[in-house]
């Protein structure tokens, strides 16, 4: 029997690979000529000819703290890599999954189909090379060998992740174990910088860009649903030229503009931090939904620093978006500084149309909320299991029994106080914001988690007025506030009534804004 079966003709090297190492080169060519034991001191044969392939997880993320490098940027150092050292390689992308003890055996799947199963690994025919222990003993459950590389290697330097975790971090120590490859892609396409903004940012998380438990799916539907009312009402106010909608979500409202003949000419731009909604969006364009080809898309947070040069932009679209600033960022100073970004980069003539929530005239009035159901001293609970498990529990509650539960989500995810003094089993006495901002959050079951982050009802329209000034704009006077009805008749007096403290009934005041804003020509 040939003693070639029982040599490695593959080696996977599984991981996200931001940046490769000089050892992690060395590693691989004496692991090819059969140098290396694995763990428990046996060599590990592997044929002359073998092939090492490059698993690139997480290859659908990019501008995140746990995957800041887009995939293509990783795939140019590991060939650039694989040319400079001679080390016969494959690179195969391998999209993020949620986490599965399956992950090994996901990733195996993807390598056969990526290479049309040119490539179909075994434990007779491969080995594995990794590092970390959890996704090492994946593999070994499956019968593969293991190659540790770093892992208890007595002259291994730091790991490719400690050296990312330097680059975020400002440091430039990462540089001396880092391979060439790595070097010329970071330092050709200004890739520190890129990663160290975003480890800056207070907005983008590790993976998702908001919080962890929003479902995009229900936000997707949303936004498609609405952008045609959301187009008609910003349609009227558009300057032409370049066009840029930020917070564009699925680039629905985008899509339309693209239609509008008299905006043939015009630059569309849409600014997307979610990476589900940006993906969505690149999808759409790959499919031709945009009829004007001048249509682009950029992954940026809008308070990670200037997106457009001063100037430059003709329209400003922002829906249902500042009160995500002022909630996830730093509040005031956060919305503060996109006023100022805004004003900064439109051009003389140019508009900005923010659509969005708005707080009532009067927040600090004391009023009384009468519930038609419930018991508003029903206690909050720890909500626990998926979105759909908690919207369930939600929704089996009358609107007056979610109060406590309200006050301690929202107290403690959105960082604002929210009190309340009971009157009666049915009756709570608190701010009118206070009342507000619960009544216009606490139908949203599906997404509770994500919704307590959010202030709705921050700034009132005379707040607005005050920030718009201060950056040098001026508000056309045909826009400003209004109350949305819809809400008033199917959630707001099903659930409950409005009075002041001598329960004298009380008009629901305005929900929302329209705000048409210009730099002066």
């Amino acid at each position: 029997m040939s003693s070639r079966r029982h040599e490695a003709q593959y080696v996977i090297v599984p991981g996200r690979h931001h940046l490769l190492t000089r050892f992690q080169a060395d590693y691989l060519r004496r692991l090819l000529a059969g140098e290396i034991a694995d763990q428990n001191g046996a060599s590990i044969a592997v044929a002359p000819d073998a092939v090492v392939v490059w698993a690139v997880t997480s290859a659908n993320h990019a501008m995140t703290r746990r995957n800041p490098f887009a995939a293509h940027r990783r795939e140019a150092a590991i060939e650039i890599l694989a040319h400079v050292e001679r080390i016969p390689s494959l690179v195969v992308p391998v999209v993020d999954v949620a986490p599965t003890p399956r992950f090994a055996e996901i990733t195996l799947k993807e390598i056969a189909y990526a290479t049309d199963e040119r490539v179909t690994p075994s434990p007779e025919t491969t080995v594995v090379a990794t590092s970390t222990p959890q996704v090492a003993e994946m593999y070994r459950t499956l019968g593969y060998r293991i190659a540790p590389m770093e892992h208890g290697h007595p002259d291994a330097p730091r790991t490719p992740w400690q050296l990312l975790d330097e680059l975020m971090a400002g440091s430039d120590a990462w540089r001396t174990d880092a391979h060439p490859a790595s070097l010329d892609i970071v330092d050709r396409y200004g890739l520190a910088e890129l990663a160290r903004r975003i480890a800056a940012d207070p907005v983008i998380g590790d993976e998702r860009g908001l919080t962890q438990t929003r479902d995009y799916r229900t936000y997707s539907r949303a936004f498609e649903d609405a952008a045609e009312r959301k187009w008609a009402q910003a349609r009227p106010w558009v300057v032409p030229g370049r066009i840029a909608d930020l917070g564009c979500a699925t680039g629905a409202m985008l899509e339309l503009a693209s239609r509008e003949p008299t905006l043939a000419e015009s630059d569309l731009i849409g600014v997307e931090v979610a990476p589900d909604l940006f993906a969505q969006c690149e999808h759409k364009k790959s499919e031709g939904a945009f009829a004007n080809p001048n249509t682009f898309f950029y992954r940026r947070n809008i308070l990670a620093g200037r997106l457009f040069p001063d100037r430059t932009i003709a329209t400003t679209l922002s829906f249902a978006l500042t009160h995500e600033i002022y909630s996830y960022g730093d509040g005031m100073p956060s919305l503060e500084s996109f006023a100022q970004a805004i004003a900064d980069h439109t051009m003389p003539g140019g508009v900005w149309i923010n659509s969005d929530v708005c707080g009532p005239a009067d927040p600090d009035r004391l009023v009384r909320l009468h519930f038609s159901g419930g018991d508003v001293t029903t206690p909050a609970r720890e909500l626990t299991g998926s979105n759909d498990e908690i919207a369930a529990s939600l929704d089996a509650l009358p609107v007056g029994s979610r109060v406590a539960q309200f006050a301690q989500d929202f107290t403690a995810l959105s960082g604002a106080p929210w009190q309340y003094e009971v009157r009666d089993e049915r009756t709570i006495e608190l701010r009118l914001g206070d009342a507000m901002e619960f009544l216009e959050t606490v139908s949203y079951t599906h997404n509770w988690l994500s919704e307590m982050h959010e202030r709705f009802c921050a700034l009132s329209w005379a707040d607005w007025r005050v920030l718009v000034a201060s950056v040098g704009l001026e508000i056309d006077e045909r826009s400003g506030p209004w109350r949305n009805d819809w809400l008033v008749e199917n959630r707001f007096a099903p659930a409950a009534s409005l009075t002041d403290l001598d329960d004298e009934p009380l008009d629901w005041p305005d929900t929302h804004l329209l705000l048409v804003a210009r730099r002066p020509a």
